[in-house]
């Protein structure tokens, strides 16, 4: 809830707003990496695929808003680990079919729903005018900040999205240490 503040009191507390959001981001990312070894990327991939079923990689791409080269890698490293398996269609061999396996199936129904997930359900229940009011004052923040030009990923998640293991193991270590 607001609180009410003298002029120049703002600055401070909406710095540590912004500063518990990018924390709860990067809380979330060590979570899942620590607990089911998967980056937030990987996770919405083989979510797209549970919820959709077999995907050509390059939808799979468009769908998780990456380019090709990232969805190459993290389906890489979802295929080394078991989770999917890649076929190139009968039909056009360009064409790579992505499906998930049983292990992967597992894996899914076992992770927890990625942060930008839950944060949309509980933005679409608010109403239309309070969404317009977050997104108007998140803009203002953005030009204030000089950060329009930013490349902003599509996945609220910390760390590389082409992560392997190793990547992992070094996230976590380089986090400051949190309750989790």
């Amino acid at each position: 809830m607001a609180t009410v503040m003298a002029a120049g009191q703002f600055d401070e507390a909406i710095l540590t707003s912004l500063r518990r959001i990018m924390r709860a981001v990067d809380i979330y990312s060590r979570q899942l990496a620590s607990r089911h070894h998967l980056t937030g990327p990987q996770l919405v991939c083989l979510r797209l695929l549970h919820r959709n079923g077999v995907m050509t990689s390059g939808h799979l791409a468009k769908e998780a808003t990456l380019s090709a080269g990232t969805i190459t890698g993290i389906l890489d490293r979802l295929e080394q680990r078991g989770y999917i398996r890649r076929e190139r269609a009968e039909n056009d061999k360009r064409q790579v079919k992505v499906s998930l396996t049983e292990q992967g199936r597992e894996t899914v129904s076992q992770a927890p729903l990625p942060l930008q997930e839950r944060f949309q359900q509980r933005l679409a229940q608010l109403p239309a005018t309070r969404q317009q009011e977050i997104l108007f004052v998140l803009d203002t923040v953005v030009n204030m900040m000089e950060a329009e030009a930013v490349d902003a990923a599509p996945l609220l998640t910390s760390g590389p999205a082409t992560a392997e293991s190793d990547d992992i193991a070094a996230f976590l270590d380089d986090l400051p240490s949190s309750p989790v």
